[in-house]
């Protein structure tokens, strides 16, 4: 069974309606990006202990540290961009979540090829003494947004500690095909990131509606052996450098458009996928 999760902040600031919404629709992870307006990364201590145990008291895990880590341009200095980093593994071990996503940096190209394998393997050396995996998204404008990019990290950086977070949204707005992608990073993926789009106009829409061949590749996946996460990321009423929108109603969307998708290509989802969620 694949198990559902979602980046919260995308239904609301608000932590009691992430919760709700989440329950509502079956979902018993969260990647935990943003609370109140507040990334991550900038949580406080009290503010942390009341969002562990709400997220407790409602029976929802946290599947991923949402951080923004590797989103800022290469020329910025690196060591406090590795402090905070070292938050975020902080906060992976705090709330025992199994993965950090993080990306590959802006204006890598056309030299920063080694600069970025470098600050990759430093983050993976560094994680070597703690138990969450950092999983990597092909995302816009970094230098993995392309199937080869995200390719060439992996074989170089070459760990069992960075793995994938494989985003079909962001491959077809980069002009890819994810189908094509696939292979090359099937034997790293760890987390998939359920959203889809349009190929030309980039628009996103619900899984299944677009160009991201979502039904396809997790079918192969599931016949392959894969257990994990799939993760809404829906971002159907907004989308930003940092975090997305689409509001508890179009959540709602997402989550039933891939259940949809599920139930007509015999993919097993965790919860009841046999009839449509009510909302």
């Amino acid at each position: 069974m694949l198990r559902l999760a979602a980046f919260a902040d995308e239904i609301s600031p608000d932590l009691d309606v992430q919760i709700a919404t989440c329950k509502t629709h079956g979902v018993t992870h969260v990647d935990l990006r943003g609370v109140a307006g507040r990334n991550v990364l900038d949580f406080d201590k009290s503010m942390r202990a009341e969002i562990k145990k709400k997220l407790a008291d409602n029976g929802l895990g946290v599947a991923s540290i949402g951080s923004p880590i590797g989103k800022v341009k290469l020329s910025e200095p690196f060591d406090p961009h590795f402090e905070r980093f070292k938050i975020a593994v902080e906060l992976a071990e705090f709330f025992d979540a199994p993965f950090i996503r993080i990306f590959s940096y802006y204006e890598a190209f056309p030299h920063g090829r080694e600069e970025v394998i470098r600050r990759l393997t430093k983050q993976v050396e560094y994680v070597q003494h703690y138990r969450p995996m950092l999983v990597h998204e092909n995302e816009k404008d970094i230098y993995g947004e392309r199937g080869t990019s995200c390719l060439d990290l992996h074989r170089n950086v070459d760990s069992p500690r960075l793995r994938a977070a494989f985003d079909f949204a962001n491959f077809v707005q980069a002009g890819e095909n994810p189908l094509d992608n696939w292979p090359l990073l099937k034997p790293y993926t760890m987390q998939f990131h359920i959203k889809d789009a349009l190929l030309g106009s980039g628009k996103v829409v619900p899984a299944g509606e677009g160009d991201g061949h979502i039904a396809e590749i997790l079918k192969d996946a599931c016949a392959d052996g894969y257990h994990g996460f799939l993760s809404f990321e829906p971002h159907l009423a907004a989308a930003g450098q940092f975090s997305g929108f689409s509001g508890p109603t179009l959540f709602g969307v997402a989550v039933e458009a891939l259940r949809k998708l599920a139930r007509e290509n015999n993919i097993p989802l965790a919860g009841d996928a046999e009839k449509p969620l009510q909302y």
